[in-house]
């Protein structure tokens, strides 16, 4: 059973005893609940206690890794500026939608009410700008301090920064540090994976505390969120197919075919990395030759997530909602500039792992309080799969349209008339 199987299964048997044991033995819970909160809460602190260094890490890698791409050519550039503005294009979307859909298809108020009363102890964290101070603080004055009290917008942008400082380098010195950070990152990755081990003891004993206070509104109140947050999955992946009938000048149906099986590997397997042969394939049958599709798809699958920033940016919305954390523009912009930078990070990670090292970062640097994140990765299978979809799909358009730019799709189409005529 995989892991992310187990934690689920912990959800579900830590809210089904919760609510068994305060509807018919409330004692006994409310002692139970005295132990379970404190485990809960030290499970929570040991993912906590690496965010910060971990994302540091990954995003000069990743950002390292692009500008290092990009020297690769003329193709390589191109496909890396597409994919920044597409991670712009969608955060903003989820930014704007993301509060709309809140607004029309809300929490039930009484499953809202119950969830919050168990969140009550959940505090803020981190900088939160105002509008008049954004960008006075969007460029930090002492990384030491922005580190220690969790303000992660200035410290993304720092992080930022130094990658690119990096990449004009000597190659040398370039490879030094990058492997310097990529060994800090491996390491920490593996303190998440010893943190993460046990995760379906850390889930059991918070939902057991939510299944306590809250009851049955627990259950719709995550289906709610499931709903809501792959709902932003599935717009970044339809907007795929306007993408590539507009940029490559393939009609939508012979998209939709080409891109099929790529699609079903996705679900399959929820890993753009092993969907990456049949994403070449998919590729190939919109006439992208393998000049193309050789460099852009890599390079997609290590440092492109469609999806992520959208996605992470209404994980955080949700859960300001949910807190009743009031969201203001200063705070939505440092929100929208942290979900599209540190997507950049989130480099070949495992499911559970880039849910925290993804929203955490964007949570924080909104000040949203990040506790109920403990209990909505056990519930992150179903969004992932939307991520993994959407991400597959995007890919696919956006190397048809490389290719049409550039281009090879042309010369490709001409080549096999050329080579059916001389048959």
């Amino acid at each position: 059973m995989s892991q992310a199987y187990r934690i689920l299964i912990a959800l579900i048997v830590g809210l089904g005893l919760g609510i068994a044991l305060a509807n018919y033995a409330p004692a006994g819970g409310a002692t139970m609940l005295l132990f379970t909160k404190k485990i809960g809460s030290a499970w929570l602190h040991g993912l906590q206690m690496v965010i910060v260094p971990l994302v540091v890490a990954l995003l000069v890698i990743g950002i390292a890794a692009s500008a290092e791409a990009a020297r690769a050519g003329r193709i390589a550039a191109s496909a890396l500026l597409t994919f920044v503005a597409i991670l712009w294009i969608n955060t903003i979307m989820s930014a704007v939608v993301t509060p709309l859909l809140l607004k029309f298809f809300p929490l039930p108020a009484a499953w809202g009410d119950a969830l919050r009363a168990s969140l009550s102890g959940a505090k803020a964290t981190g900088t939160v700008p105002s509008l008049g101070d954004f960008f006075d603080k969007i460029v930090p004055v002492n990384i030491v301090d922005a580190a220690a009290t969790d303000a992660f917008l200035p410290l993304t942008v720092f992080a930022m920064v130094f990658a690119f400082a990096i990449t004009r380098l000597p190659a040398e010195r370039r490879k030094l540090l990058i492997d310097f950070f990529q060994a800090i990152a491996d390491a920490l990755i593996v303190v998440i994976g010893w943190v993460l081990v046990l995760a379906p003891i850390g889930v059991f004993c918070l939902a057991f505390g939510l299944g306590m206070e809250t009851g049955a509104a627990a259950f719709g109140a995550l289906l709610h969120y499931i709903l809501t947050v792959s709902t932003l999955g599935i717009i970044v992946l339809l907007s795929a197919y306007p993408l590539a009938a507009i940029g490559a000048r393939v009609g939508i149906g012979r998209f939709a075919r080409a891109v099929l099986p790529s699609q079903v590997v996705a679900l399959s397997t929820s890993s753009s990395l092993a969907t990456l042969p049949a994403m070449l394939r998919s590729s190939e049958a919109l006439g992208a030759p393998a000049t193309v599709s050789g460099v852009v798809l890599p390079i997609a699958v290590a440092v492109f997530r469609a999806t992520s920033p959208a996605m992470n940016l209404a994980v955080a919305l949700y859960v300001a909602n949910l807190t009743g954390t009031v969201i203001g523009p200063g705070q939505l912009a440092a929100g929208i500039a942290t979900a599209a930078i540190t997507t950049m990070g989130s480099v070949s990670l495992p499911g559970t792992i880039s849910f925290f090292a993804s929203v955490a970062p964007v949570a924080v640097a909104m000040g949203v309080p990040i506790e109920a994140l403990g209990l909505l990765v056990a519930v992150e299978t179903v969004p992932d799969l939307f991520r993994t979809l959407g991400n597959v799909t995007m890919d696919v358009a956006v190397t048809a349209t490389i290719a049409k730019r550039t281009g090879a799709a042309e010369k490709t189409e001409t080549d096999a008339l050329l080579a059916q005529d001389g048959a």
